[in-house]
């Protein structure tokens, strides 16, 4: 690949990372949330019920980072966190109703978004799109090293 080629990807990369940040802060913010506590309600909508370290990984933060998080969280009754009897270090997370209901509204929203962009491409792209995007995210793990990333978070499903 040519050396403009590859500042073209960089630039269109970059742009697209920027207007999907802008995006995402947006719409969290318009649910009440931050994006870190958009993640986090996202992750555990997901599964259910998640331990605190299981989350940790999905999300690629350390634990105490994320404690922080939860602990806003619990006390804004968005997230129940339930210590383990057996084990009082080990700690599930699960959504309240207000969380539930706030990640509802988060997913509509950006289900809408991305039905409208998605939208955009043509039809018999649209699969093509599926497949480079999953490309292209699994070779940035890769490039990063960090390739048991993606088996933490299930990036294929």
């Amino acid at each position: 690949m040519k050396p403009e080629d590859i500042r073209l990807f960089r630039d269109t990369v970059r742009h697209l990372q920027r207007f999907l940040g802008w995006q995402a802060k947006h719409d969290a913010d318009c649910c009440g949330v931050t994006i870190a506590q958009c993640h986090t309600l996202l992750e555990i909508g997901k599964k259910k019920e998640l331990s605190l370290v299981d989350l940790s990984g999905m999300l690629g933060l350390d634990s105490s980072t994320l404690s922080r998080t939860i602990d806003t969280m619990v006390a804004t009754k968005l997230v129940n966190r339930t210590a383990n009897p057996e084990d009082r270090r080990y700690v599930t997370l699960s959504l309240t109703d207000k969380g539930q209901t706030i990640c509802d509204r988060i997913n509509q929203t950006f289900d809408q978004y991305y039905k409208t962009v998605f939208a955009r491409i043509p039809a018999d792209k649209q699969q093509q799109v599926m497949e480079s995007f999953s490309l292209l995210t699994r070779a940035v793990i890769d490039s990063e090293g960090v390739s048991c990333w993606m088996e933490v978070t299930n990036i294929d499903q």
